[in-house]
């Protein structure tokens, strides 16, 4: 049957202003979805230097959902398998497998099409997500609620830094992680034989608005850069301590288009500032004592400045955001996690609903 020719119209009008899965579905739902979240906890928060948990983060005793684990073997990756020319495996190992930590909580029905929350560096804050939620997603303040998205935590491709399997996944300014976890982890999650058999109905929404993406230090750039390069898939942002810095490789491919990696979010390419606005809703924190350059003259490895740099960047740019600076904190300090955490899901959730 021939697609109607107002069908291709409106694919090209989808496409121009970046959404491209407009014939998979998700570009089309996302079209024809509207919230509306307000401002409220948007712009810069500043929270210590004295630090305590929030309640929300903690077992409250209330009803609990599932947790599954199963591994996923690089070599069977058509994206990572583990051996781009710009690894230096003798230094920096790569992972032969990695972990999928997938969390279920216990408001969510089998059978409708669940939000999700990706996060990286797996399990990482899983504890701290399912406890929130755990309470929220049954809180009767609706200025304090959840929705039952499903928790997928995604372990790295191994080491750290430029020549690493976990740089190359998370500090290239590109949509192939974006890529990788739609096309391969999705469907591995749908496929997995224990999470079939306890939720046989189990789906993933295709609206980019009911997926969001957290990390830290380079798990935070790949949240960003998830969003930013495939704001068809993934439209919530959740980066903790942000590398927003030049950390991809410096033989990687993309160095020709962003020679400075993240750095160029906020640098005088101006990115952020130069593009048109995309269609995301973005936390980022960054604490006074994150990562700095041993040389004071290496601006490109500075986080707090790269933090407040791209802060100042979404605000001009007029993105809704929210943006936390952490006193007398240091890089991906848990303290931030265990006070803020609770108040950053309800602030990136907030207007969203099931379709």
């Amino acid at each position: 049957m021939p697609i109607p020719l107002a069908w291709i119209s409106r694919a090209r009008q989808l496409a121009a202003v970046g959404l491209l899965s407009f014939l998979t579905g998700s570009s089309f739902a996302a079209a024809t979805y509207s919230e509306t979240p307000g401002t409220d906890g948007d712009g810069i928060t500043t929270v210590g230097p004295e630090y305590t948990i929030d309640p929300d983060l903690t077992d409250k005793g209330n009803p609990k959902g599932k947790s599954f684990e199963f591994k996923m073997r690089l070599a069977d990756s058509k994206i990572f398998k583990g051996d781009d020319t710009t690894l230096e495996p003798a230094k920096k190992a790569v992972r032969t497998e990695r972990k999928i930590s997938v969390y279920i909580p216990a408001a969510y029905v089998d059978g409708t099409k669940a939000p999700v929350l990706v996060t990286h560096d797996g399990p990482s804050q899983l504890k701290l997500v399912g406890n929130a939620l755990d309470n929220l997603t049954i809180s009767k303040d609706p200025n304090r609620k959840l929705p039952a998205f499903i928790v997928v935590s995604v372990e790295n491709g191994g080491n750290d830094g430029k020549n690493s399997e976990r740089g190359l996944e998370y500090d290239t300014m590109s949509d192939r992680f974006a890529r990788f976890i739609n096309d391969e982890v999705f469907p591995a999650v749908l496929n997995d034989a224990a999470i079939k058999a306890a939720y046989p109905k189990l789906a993933i929404t295709s609206n980019p608005w009911g997926r969001a993406t957290m990390g830290c230090s380079s798990g935070g750039a790949a949240a960003l850069t998830m969003g930013w390069f495939r704001p068809d898939l993934f439209r919530r942002i959740i980066a903790y301590s942000g590398t927003f810095v030049d950390q991809q490789d410096d033989d990687a491919p993309e160095e020709a288009k962003f020679p400075y990696g993240a750095w160029e979010y906020h640098s005088s390419m101006k990115l952020i500032a130069n593009s048109e606005k995309k269609p995301l809703r973005i936390f980022h924190h960054v604490s006074e004592n994150d990562l700095r350059a041993k040389d004071p003259e290496s601006t490109q490895h500075n986080w707090v400045m790269a933090g407040q740099r791209t802060e100042a960047a979404l605000k001009e740019k007029g993105y809704n955001h929210r943006f936390v600076f952490s006193l007398a904190t240091g890089h991906c300090d848990k303290r931030v996690f265990e006070k803020t955490l609770a108040d950053t899901l309800v602030w990136t959730w907030r207007g969203y609903h099931a379709e």
